[in-house]
């Protein structure tokens, strides 16, 4: 049996996918059954919270095999579901970490991440890394002001990454928890393609047929506060305005070949992404 945690997100609803297309044994831990309507049916629900212990047990019962997910800051959800997988006896965690957990020094989102990680190698039990960067699905952060006023605000300026879709994550986490010879390894995951945020953006427009207009924000600082015009917890605002500054500065960009090694084929390109997801970028009158 296979539990994965985020089963609603935009990876877990990729792995859910790839998994029933396997006909593996799988269940999904979900707080709201119903945001799980639409993943396949024969996949088991199990109600549970990892920001609340006493609700694990049960979905972890009879479980083998974990893809284990935890947002946000902190360390509290990874404690909680390591304790659950522990007691269940799970022999295998396929974890998603960040690459920023490699990089030296570790910036703060590194830092929970290494921390995260360092929590399950001390379980002992047997654990898969997945490291990947940005990912592609971080262009729907400019949905509102893309569909209400057609712009973007950069906050990286010149610098380069290399986004990955989610679906090809969720394709090597689903390699790593059906096949063996896994356990152990830490693999860095990128897509194939570096841009900056004006060429991503081009991209997207050239898909919807509309011109959208980037404006570069003054400062990291600046971008956080737009896309927190509420507060954001001061410590995930000096994570973000850390983590836009390293990316600014990175000129050059950063990739590896790991999903191509692993799945024989190439990463999925950025505009086949933004061609399954027009709609959602177009306004609701023209979608």
């Amino acid at each position: 049996m296979i539990l994965v945690t985020g089963a609603t997100g935009h990876i877990g609803c990729e792995l859910t996918r790839e998994h029933d297309a396997n006909g593996a044994e799988l269940r999904l831990l979900v707080r709201d059954p119903s945001r799980a309507a639409e993943l396949p049916e024969r996949a088991e629900r199990a109600v549970g919270d990892l920001g609340k212990p006493a609700t694990l047990p049960p979905a972890f019962a009879g479980v083998d095999k974990l893809f284990l997910l935890t947002q946000g800051i902190g360390t509290d959800y990874t404690t909680a579901a390591i304790t659950a997988a522990e007691a269940a006896g799970v022999h295998h965690i396929v974890h998603l970490s960040s690459c920023h957990v490699a990089l030296d020094p570790i910036p703060a989102m590194g830092r929970w991440h290494h921390e995260r990680e360092k929590i399950i190698r001390t379980s002992g039990i047997p654990a898969t890394f997945l490291r990947p960067g940005g990912f592609m699905t971080n262009a729907l952060d400019w949905l509102p002001t893309i569909r209400e006023a057609d712009y973007v605000l950069d906050p990286v300026g010149p610098g380069r990454l290399a986004p990955i879709d989610p679906a090809d994550i969720a394709a090597v986490a689903a390699l790593a928890l059906t096949e063996a010879g896994h356990q152990g390894k830490e693999y860095v995951l990128t897509g194939d393609e570096i841009f900056t945020v004006t060429e991503q953006v081009r991209i997207i427009s050239e898909t919807i047929g509309r011109d959208i207009e980037v404006r570069e924000a003054a400062t990291p600082a600046e971008a956080v506060r737009f896309r927190f015009p509420h507060g954001a917890p001061q410590a995930l605002a000096d994570a973000l305005t850390e983590g836009f500054t390293l990316m600014r500065a990175d000129t050059v960009g950063f990739r590896t070949d790991t999903v191509e090694r692993l799945l024989g084929r190439r990463p999925r390109t950025f505009a086949d992404w933004c061609a399954r997801h027009a709609d959602t970028f177009r306004r609701p009158d023209t979608a």
